[in-house]
């Protein structure tokens, strides 16, 4: 489940540094100008005109999201379960800082959050929160899987089997 994990994390952060490209973190109020009709001329922050265009506009730019957002939970659900099977240690933790980084996501994109006491936190901040808790994820997750593999060496075919098993999550579920 470790090894999985891992994989879901890569994918994540892939996914977070294509995203990164076209997001714009400023909560700076501008008028809509994309692709999507209902929202033009309406008053938005930047940040979500960003996110717009990130999915109407930029080619593969939804496709990123979708993949980012599915790794976000199976990744929580992956730690759920990796908690079940015994792996206390860092299952709490890396649940815990998963949350963070959650939050933080939906407060970058300045859409969930809008209208709530939340919504006074600048965007910068959220986006911030969002990249050092995924980073520490990442960190833990690699620490975490480095000890599992001196207990238990890796095959090629235990390695084959959980990059089948990820893709399958990613892909299919």
């Amino acid at each position: 489940m470790g090894e999985m994990l891992i994989y879901l994390f890569a994918v994540f952060l892939i996914t977070g540094g294509v995203l990164a490209f076209s997001y714009v973190p400023s909560g700076e109020t501008v008028s809509y100008t994309g692709d999507y009709e209902p929202l033009r001329g309406v008053r938005v922050s930047a940040a979500y005109h960003s996110i717009l265009d990130i999915g109407f506009d930029d080619r593969g730019g939804l496709l990123a999201r979708q993949l980012h957002h599915r790794c976000a939970i199976l990744l929580g659900l992956g730690t759920v379960v990796w908690a079940l099977l015994g792996r206390f240690l860092y299952a709490l933790p890396v649940l815990g800082l998963a949350a963070v980084a959650a939050l933080g996501g939906y407060g970058s994109a300045d859409d969930l959050l809008s209208g709530t006491f939340l919504a006074r936190v600048p965007i910068p901040v959220w986006y911030g929160l969002h990249l050092v808790a995924a980073l520490a994820v990442g960190a833990l997750l690699v620490v975490s899987s480095r000890r599992e593999a001196a207990r238990q060496p890796r095959t090629a075919g235990f390695v084959a089997a959980t990059l089948g098993l990820t893709a399958m999550l990613i892909f299919v579920l």
